[in-house]
Formats: C-alpha cells, sequence, structure tokens
C-alpha cells in the first residue's frame, strides 16, 4: 500500500480538509487548518506530501512525523504544525481503517464509554448569552463556554469589569448552579486587568477561565493564579509538546486546551496529554473547527484518562454558511444527549465524510480574523 493522491478542500465556513489516497484505494481524511490562513497552510501540506510522503507506505506514522518535524532545519510554530496535524489525523484515518478498529483502540483501547462536551453561547463580542444558555441547558448540554469580553484596553475602567461580571451573573442566575460554565478571555486581556477580571468573577464559579493571557506572557500564569481558586485553561495556541512543558512545570496551569488540527494532530496531542497527566492537569481539546478535527479529539479523548471535557462547534457563531454536521454522510455520529457523546465505533476516525457535499462547496474561502481596534485607533486583540 502506498499513498498515491491527496486533494485539499477549502469550504465553507473557514476549514481546509485532505483527502489522501493510497493504492488499494482507501481514504483517509484531515483537517489542517489555521483559521484566517488557510491558503498558507495550503500550500504547507502540499510540500510536505510532495517532499516525503507521495508513494511511500503510509503506515509508519510516527515515522512519517518524525521526518516531517525534524526534516525541517525551522521547527514548529502555528503553519508548519497545523499542516503536519491534518497529514498525521489522515494517516491515523487510513491506519484504523486498514486494521478496521477505531483510532483509539490502536492507541490502548477506551478509558471511557462517552465524553462530555460544552456548548459556545454568545459571540466575538458576547451579547444576549443568558438567553442563548438558557436553550442550550434546555437541549441538554450541562456546560457552556462563553467569551468573558469585547476587546480591552490595556487597563480598563471599572465599567468594563462590571460589564463582564454581570454578564456572567447572569448567566449563573439562568442556568443555576449544576451547569459548568467556561469563560475564555481569549487572549483580549493584559495581565493587570487579568488579575481583576478573575478575582471579580470568581464568586459565580466559572468552570475555568480560559487563555487569561496570550501565551506568550505564559510566565504571567502563576502571578495571575495566585489572585483567583479558578482554574486557568490554556494551549489552543501552542504547538508542541516542548511549548507546553514550561507550564506543566511552573504549575500555574489546571486545563491544556491542544488543538488537534494545530498541535501536530493525534500523534503529538496523545504524548501532550501524558506529560500532562504526569503533572496533574487536566486536558479538555481545542475544537471550534469541523467534523475531522471533532472526530480526532474524540479519539484521543476517548483513552485519555485526564480528559475533562471536549469542545465542539455546533451552532457556534463563525458557522453561519454551513456547520459540523453538514459534511457527513451520517450526522448522528455526533448525537449530543444529556451534554455527551458516544465513542465513535467504525474504523479511523470514525466517521464518512460526504465527498460529494464537499465537492459541491469546495472553493475559495475567504474568511480571515476581523481586526478590531481600540478608541484611540491602535489594533486591539481580537
Amino acid at each position: 500500500m502506498r499513498i498515491v493522491d491527496y486533494e485539499l478542500y477549502h469550504v465553507p465556513p473557514r476549514w481546509l480538509f485532505l483527502r489522501l489516497e493510497t493504492s488499494d484505494g482507501q481514504v483517509g481524511w484531515g483537517e489542517p487548518v489555521v483559521e484566517g490562513r488557510s491558503r498558507t497552510v495550503e500550500a504547507a501540506v502540499e510540500e510536505l506530501l510532495d517532499t516525503y510522503l507521495l508513494g511511500e507506505d503510509p503506515t509508519p506514522i510516527e515515522d512519517h512525523w518524525q521526518t516531517m518535524y525534524r526534516g525541517g532545519f525551522y521547527r514548529g510554530g502555528p503553519v508548519l504544525m497545523s499542516a503536519i496535524a491534518g497529514i498525521d489525523q489522515a494517516l491515523w484515518d487510513l491506519k484504523g481503517k486498514q486494521f478496521g478498529a477505531p483510532v483509539y483502540e490502536l492507541l490502548g483501547g477506551r478509558a471511557r464509554n462517552r465524553i462530555r462536551v460544552y456548548q459556545w453561547v454568545g459571540g466575538d463580542r458576547p451579547e444576549g448569552v443568558a438567553q442563548a444558555a438558557r436553550e442550550k441547558v434546555d437541549e441538554g448540554f450541562t456546560a457552556l463556554k462563553m467569551n468573558a469580553t469585547a476587546e480591552m484596553r490595556r487597563v480598563d475602567n471599572p465599567a468594563s469589569i462590571e460589564a463582564a461580571r454581570e454578564r456572567l451573573a447572569t448567566v449563573r442566575e439562568t442556568v443555576g448552579p449544576e451547569v459548568d460554565i467556561g469563560v475564555d478571555f481569549h487572549g483580549r486581556v493584559s495581565k493587570p486587568m487579568a488579575k481583576r477580571l478573575a478575582k471579580a468573577l470568581e464568586p459565580y464559579d466559572p468552570m475555568f477561565i480560559e487563555e487569561p493571557v496570550l501565551p506568550e506572557h505564559n510566565d504571567a500564569l502563576p502571578e495571575i493564579a495566585e489572585h483567583t481558586t479558578v482554574s486557568i485553561a490554556t494551549g489552543e495556541r501552542m504547538y508542541s509538546r516542548w511549548d507546553f512543558k514550561e507550564v506543566f512545570e511552573d504549575g500555574a496551569v489546571d486545563i491544556i486546551q491542544p488543538d488537534l488540527s494545530h498541535a501536530g494532530g493525534i500523534t503529538e496531542v496523545k504524548k501532550i496529554v501524558g506529560m500532562a497527566e504526569a503533572y496533574d492537569v487536566a486536558m479538555a481539546p481545542h475544537c471550534p473547527l469541523g467534523p475531522i478535527a471533532l472526530a480526532a479529539c474524540l479519539q484521543v479523548d476517548a483513552c485519555s484518562p485526564n480528559v475533562l471535557i471536549q469542545e465542539q462547534s455546533l451552532d457556534i457563531h463563525y458557522n453561519e454558511t454551513s456547520d459540523v454536521l453538514d459534511y457527513l454522510a451520517d450526522p448522528s455520529v455526533f448525537d449530543f444527549e444529556g451534554g455527551y457523546v458516544n465513542l465513535p465505533e467504525d474504523p479511523g476516525l470514525g466517521i464518512e465524510i460526504s465527498e460529494s457535499h464537499v465537492q459541491e462547496l469546495a472553493g475559495e474561502v475567504d474568511w480571515h480574523n476581523p481586526v478590531w481596534r481600540h478608541e484611540d485607533g491602535s489594533v486591539a486583540e481580537w
């Protein structure tokens, strides 16, 4: 068996799908994308496949991963690691189909029977979150996530803190104490504001505060942790076990959130979650992406005992033109019941992509992050 062909599809709302084909007609799918930079990642995927993998046996996945990563003198970062991630997902999909088993069975077998998921409420500038939270709880979700704020100045006024506090207080009052609420700072907040926000939100018992500062300021996390008992989560913009090593060692982070389409795929995230277990750190994989990325997450979730909960993007505010289930031949694989999703049981990633639908919608997808600005005209964090 050899890898003989590949196709890349830009599909709405902002995803890039990879289709790998082997000489015996098997097909594996991956989702290599950096949101807003899909054409850049496409070029990296093509370079990796054309240089290293076309014509090769797909089964030695670890060797392929090492070749793609260490074969370049310059390593890491979002573009390269996302390209490797999508290829890695497709290779595992092929391997599972080769052996007629879900990927998690090849990684040691299940550690659980189902996986808890959370649901996004509100938008980039969070509005109407209480009503949206009530609707999602009524649909059966037991955990939610919302943005804490819109853009903030480096040192903002008391009104900005009060608005965030009141927003979370209203959601907590609406859904009660039985529902978990994650609060995403989205790296929009400076260190001094993160400390103030964490203290103001703590009385409403958020499940975690996410990315309280940008990853380049992870050295500030121990100081922020001293100001709150709320669990600190981060990791969606960290791309390898070497990026995570420092946050494990400083002890400030309680939940890591690597993205299976950014952090080197199944091969790398399985190693990251193993490192986390040794430091008594939980994992809640980041996944505001499509069905292939979610399927890859579930495979690692299934066999990793320290996984806490799984993000998924059904009805997220980005998915205005297409949603997660639209690309699946059988959408029931992601049926959410009581706030959980069952483990996929089919071989490989456990999903069947509707190739006809992918080809129908494929084309140039011109999604880019919005550029926000402060009142003085300077660029704000999105």
